[in-house]
């Protein structure tokens, strides 16, 4: 199969009536950069986390270099300007799987370690491979940090922080002989402060592999799994009787604090080894599984036809779950349509017990991939809470065996609550460049979109690059409001978002009597003030535009 090109130039784009860039940003490199994930945070920063070998002439940060792959996180404000770059890793290979924004306004980092105590490595791995959670401050500073792992390979998958402000961990252990199949699954509950509370495995006979997962507002989590397994018995733990041996072999290779002698958990603070419960029902299956609080089944479902499925991303309803993939299945199986040519979209709409409502296929021509899928929300008339009103999907079509005109276009689909198609169309591409890839496509709270990848004129030279694409029709599903304050309630911290073109805005905080608290100036469309030190109480957020006739904008907030 052909490598994974975007024709987006990255992004030299065609841009039709409705479409223009507002930004694009290029983060040059002379090394091997591979970015892995871009994510938001709640005041529209940005995140672009991956995996560089660094050199010396690289090296801005002020950090002596490692040797091999390190994590590489680069945040970026709302125009996309640079704000702070981070490196993390031991003396071998760590590669960041996923990066997150959290709650609390820091981030966490999830990826796969080869590396023993050394540099900012304070664990030693248990196998060959283990997986490895950093948790990051707001400017990138370390808080806590987390090894994970067996003594077979491990690899990381997805993170997620939990509504309790925990987190959980999911990934693949590899040819462990004692558990399911030659790649099994696991998802690890930790707490605020990294202490883990439970591991919970997965599997059947063959191979599973996550690829999403969501938090639940439970406290729990839903994992999406790509599996080509059968049923399988549940397992007692295999490694009880081995959790407390020491691993001085692998002290061996460990460099930095010798006083040091933590290990990676995994395997010993697992209760449960739960077997698949469904047969397979074709080369690969979507395989859903709803977790509570403290990691446990509560209940698992697979879907798919006799050829090969491949789910992508999950996304709540009202209802339940939207899950989209990618599907070669025709008609079999629990799938209800054709595949019209190479690999079509396919979506399950499932209630929250993991049973099905509904299914559509969509097919673009030829081998079409799912990079996207957002809830597009309206504000319910009834009991003013969010609703849903349609999903938007972004991805792009790849040829296959042969190359048409046409080739790697990013899609947009829309679609309403029942799966009926509203709207599609392409984002076309110009002077394509040597090894281009589109990594990671976001719809933001403005109604653009934000597309990050790679390009290079030769193999080993990747840059990083982002566009901020605005769409006329993307930002006329959003329901945009002059003024928006959230959370609200607040505690710590409150967002200001406004919804209006503007060069410069001036922001006050009033009490009810009408005493000016704060004070404060941003060109940023969504700003964080401080609410900490505020006592308890209704306040009057004024929000002040001079370029909009001296617009004035007016929300209240509550001080729990």
């Amino acid at each position: 199969m052909k490598k994974l090109y975007l024709s987006l130039s990255l992004f030299a784009v065609n841009v039709a009536s409705a479409q223009q860039v507002k930004w694009q940003k290029n983060i040059s490199s002379s090394t091997q950069d591979f970015l892995s994930n871009m994510t938001s945070t709640i005041d529209g920063q940005i995140l672009l986390s991956g995996s560089s070998i660094q050199s010396q002439k690289l090296n801005t940060t002020g950090q002596t270099p490692n040797s091999g792959y390190d994590y590489h996180i680069l945040k970026l404000d709302q125009q996309g300007s640079r704000v702070w770059e981070k490196y993390f890793g031991g003396t071998r290979h760590d590669y960041l799987a996923s990066g997150i924004a959290t709650q609390e306004g820091g981030f966490a980092l999830f990826g796969t370690s080869f590396s023993n105590i050394s540099g900012d490595k304070k664990e030693n791995n248990l196998g060959g491979s283990d997986s490895w959670l950093i948790r990051l401050d707001e400017n990138g500073e370390e808080l806590w940090q987390k090894t994970l792992g067996t003594r077979s390979n491990d690899e990381a998958s997805a993170v997620v922080q939990s509504t309790d402000l925990g987190f959980f961990a999911a990934g693949n252990i590899n040819d462990h002989k004692k558990l399911f199949g030659s790649k099994d699954v696991f998802v690890s509950k930790l707490d605020k402060d990294g202490k883990l509370i439970q591991t919970t495995v997965l599997g059947g006979k063959s191979v599973d592999g996550v690829t999403d997962m969501i938090p639940t507002a439970d406290g729990g989590a839903v994992v999406l799994i790509y599996s080509t397994s059968g049923r399988s018995e549940n397992l007692n733990n295999p490694e009880t009787q081995n959790s407390n041996q020491n691993n001085n072999t692998q002290n061996n290779n460990s460099q930095g604090s010798q006083n040091a002698t933590t290990k990676p958990e995994l395997i010993s603070t697992a209760k449960t080894f739960i077997g698949k419960s469904d047969q397979n029902l074709g080369e690969g299956d979507y395989w859903i599984v709803k977790l509570d609080k403290n990691a446990n089944v509560e209940w698992q479902k697979t879907y798919g036809g006799s050829g090969d499925d491949r789910p992508k991303s999950i996304a709540f309803t009202e209802n339940g779950y939207l899950i989209a993939g990618e599907s070669r299945s025709n008609s079999s199986g629990s799938k209800k349509e054709n595949v019209k040519e190479g690999t079509d979209i396919w979506i399950l709409s499932l209630d929250k017990s993991g049973n099905e409502i509904w299914q559509k296929s969509y097919s673009f021509g030829n081998r079409d991939v799912v990079m996207s899928l957002d809830a597009i929300r309206k504000q319910s008339t009834d009991n003013h809470q969010l609703a849903t009103k349609g999903f938007l999907l972004g991805g792009y079509t790849q040829a296959e065996e042969k190359v048409k005109q046409d080739d790697e276009k990013f899609w947009m689909l829309y679609i309403d609550t029942n799966g009926k198609e509203e709207w599609r169309k392409y984002v076309e591409g110009k002077a394509k460049k040597n090894e281009e890839r589109l990594v990671s496509a976001k719809l933001q709270s403005d109604g653009s979109y934000l597309l990050a990848g790679t390009s290079a004129e030769q193999l080993g030279e990747e840059n990083w690059k982002v566009v901020k694409l605005l769409d006329s029709d993307v930002e006329n599903l959003l329901e945009n409001k002059d003024l928006r304050i959230y959370p609200n309630p607040v505690t710590d911290y409150a967002y200001v978002e406004i919804g209006l073109e503007f060069q410069s805005a001036d922001i006050y905080v009033y009490d009810m009597a009408g005493k000016l608290i704060q004070k404060l100036n941003t060109k940023n469309q969504i700003t964080k003030i401080n609410t900490g030190k505020l006592p308890q109480g209704v306040y009057i957020i004024k929000a002040n535009i001079p370029t909009q006739q001296n617009k004035k904008l007016t929300a209240k907030i509550v001080k729990e």
